[in-house]
C-alpha cells in the first residue's frame, strides 16, 4: 500500500480517482490547489504524486518541486487534457517519473503507478545503472554515430555529447564507456540539472562531517566513486559558475577536495558531458566558462533527432515492441495500418523515449497480436490534424503562425524561463503570457 497526494482540480474525477486507488490498496489524501498542496507536503511524507499539471493558482510542476526539496528521490506522475507531447517532454525533463493524458485509461494508470512504485529509486540527480545496450540504427546519421563511437571509444578524450531531450544521449555515453579500457571500472552518470546550486559541490566532490548544516558523516563525491571509470555530466550547462571552477580544477588537476576538508584527493575519471543546448550559446552569454569548455571539448558528437533518421524508425519500434511484450505479458506482433500511418506521419518531438512509452502504453492496451488506432495515444493523432502552416498572400495568417512559431522556438531553448524569453523577443511578461493564451501554448 502506498500513501499517495493526488492533485486535481476537477472534483468530479478527482473522487473517481480517489476510489480507484483506495480499491488498490492505497491510501490517497487529495488536494485541488497548488497551495493546499504545498501545505500538505509540509505535514505528511507521501510515497508518490499524481499531479494535474494545470492547476488554478499554478501547476503540477510546481508540486513535483517543492516535493523534491525534501524527498529527491519521491516519484511523480503528471496528468492533463492538454494534448501537447511538449509538456511531457519537459515533465519528464524535470523529473517526472511518467506522464497520462486525460481521459486516464485505468489499465495504463495502474500499470504506470506500480512501475512507478516498484522501480528502486535512485536520486534523480546521482545513477550508477548501467542502461541496456543502445540499439544501433540503419540510417546514414546512426552509422555516422557509432563510428564515432568506436573511434573515439577507446581513447580519454573528453566528450560532449549534443542532442534533443530524448534522444539516449546516456546510451551513448555507455556506449563510449563499454569500448573504453575503463570498461570493468565504474560508469557513474549525474543530471546535473536536478542538483540543487547547494548540494552540487557535495554530490560531485564529497563532504567531510560537520562541513555544513546536515552533514552528520563524511561522504564521498561521485568524482571519488567513478574513479578509475568514466563520469557522465548530464545538462552539464546548468552548473553553477562557482561549481563549474571546481570541475575545471578537477579536469585540469586530477585532484579534488572534500567540502570541509584540507586534503585533496588524486582522481583518474574520463569525463563525458552532454547537452541539449549548443554549449556555445553559453559561454557567449557568459554563463559558462570558455576554459572548462574547451576541457570538455576534445571531441564532440551530435545525437540525431528520430525525425531526422531516416529508416531507424522501424528498427526501434520492433525494439521496444519485442522489451514492452516480454515486460507485460503481451504478444504484439504487428500494427494496423492506421497505426503505421500515424507512426511514420508523426514528428516525434520527445524522440526515443517518446517513442518507448508510446509502445509501451500501445502494447499494455492491445489484447491480440495487432495494434490497433484505439491504443495510440490522442494527442498523436490529434498532431497530423492540426492545421498546416498557412501559406500564400494570407499575411496576417503567415504572420500569426511565424509568430507561434518564434515563441515556441525561444521557448525551448531557454528551457521555459519566461523572463528569459520576453527580453529575447524584446516584448514584456504580459504581452508573453497573452500571446501564449492566444495561440494555446503551454
Amino acid at each position: 500500500m502506498a500513501n499517495i497526494l493526488l492533485v486535481e482540480d476537477d472534483t468530479t474525477f478527482s473522487l473517481i480517482l480517489d476510489n480507484f486507488l483506495q480499491k488498490k490498496g492505497h491510501k490517497v489524501h487529495v488536494t485541488h490547489t497548488l497551495k493546499a498542496s504545498l501545505k500538505s507536503l509540509e505535514l505528511n511524507k507521501y510515497d508518490l504524486l499524481l499531479l494535474d499539471y494545470r492547476l488554478p493558482d499554478g501547476n503540477g510542476l510546481e508540486v513535483m518541486a517543492a516535493a523534491r526539496n525534501n524527498n529527491p528521490t519521491i516519484p511523480s506522475i503528471i496528468m492533463t487534457s492538454f494534448h501537447d507531447v511538449r509538456t511531457a517532454v519537459r515533465a519528464i525533463r524535470l523529473g517526472a517519473h511518467d506522464f497520462i493524458t486525460k481521459p486516464v485509461n485505468p489499465d495504463e494508470l495502474e500499470m504506470i503507478l506500480n512501475d512507478a512504485l516498484n522501480r528502486k529509486q535512485v536520486a534523480p540527480e546521482i545513477k550508477q545503472n548501467e542502461p541496456s545496450t543502445f540499439i544501433e540504427g540503419e540510417s546514414t546519421e546512426s552509422k555516422k554515430l557509432h563510428n564515432y563511437i568506436e573511434l573515439v571509444g577507446p581513447t580519454d578524450m573528453s566528450i560532449i555529447i549534443q542532442g534533443e531531450s530524448g534522444t539516449g544521449k546516456e546510451y551513448v555515453a555507455n556506449s563510449i564507456h563499454k569500448a573504453s579500457k575503463r570498461a570493468q571500472r565504474p560508469f557513474v552518470a549525474i543530471d546535473c540539472g536536478s542538483i540543487s546550486k547547494e548540494l552540487a559541490s557535495s554530490e560531485l566532490f564529497g563532504h567531510v562531517k560537520g562541513a555544513f548544516t546536515g552533514a552528520l558523516s563524511d561522504k564521498k563525491g561521485q568524482f571519488e566513486v567513478a574513479d578509475g571509470g568514466t563520469l557522465f555530466l548530464d545538462e552539464v550547462g546548468n552548473l553553477s559558475y562557482e561549481v563549474q571552477v571546481q570541475l575545471l580544477r578537477a579536469v585540469q588537476e586530477r585532484v579534488i577536495q572534500p567540502l570541509g576538508s584540507n586534503k585533496q584527493i588524486k582522481i583518474d575519471v574520463r569525463i563525458v558531458a552532454a547537452t541539449n543546448d549548443d554549449l556555445l550559446n553559453s559561454v557567449a552569454k557568459g554563463e559558462f566558462r570558455e576554459d572548462l569548455y574547451h576541457r570538455l571539448n576534445e571531441f564532440k558528437i551530435h545525437v540525431p533527432a528520430l525525425r531526422s533518421r531516416d529508416g531507424d524508425l522501424k528498427v526501434f519500434l520492433y525494439h521496444f515492441i519485442e522489451l514492452a511484450n516480454a515486460e507485460l505479458d503481451r504478444n504484439v506482433k504487428t500494427l494496423s495500418p492506421e497505426v503505421t500511418h500515424v507512426f511514420e506521419q508523426y514528428d516525434w518531438p520527445g524522440n526515443l523515449r517518446e517513442l518507448k512509452n508510446v509502445i509501451r502504453r500501445m502494447v499494455l492496451l492491445t489484447r491480440g497480436e495487432e495494434a490497433g488506432i484505439e491504443s495510440l495515444p490522442d494527442e498523436m493523432i490529434d498532431s497530423l490534424h492540426q492545421a498546416p502552416k498557412p501559406t500564400g498572400t494570407d499575411l496576417k495568417a503567415l504572420n500569426e503562425a511565424n509568430e507561434r512559431e518564434l515563441i515556441q522556438e525561444t521557448l525551448r531553448k531557454v528551457k521555459y524561463n519566461k523572463t528569459q524569453a520576453a527580453k529575447l523577443l524584446n516584448i514584456d511578461r504580459t504581452t508573453l503570457y497573452n500571446k501564449m493564451e492566444k495561440y494555446q501554448i503551454e
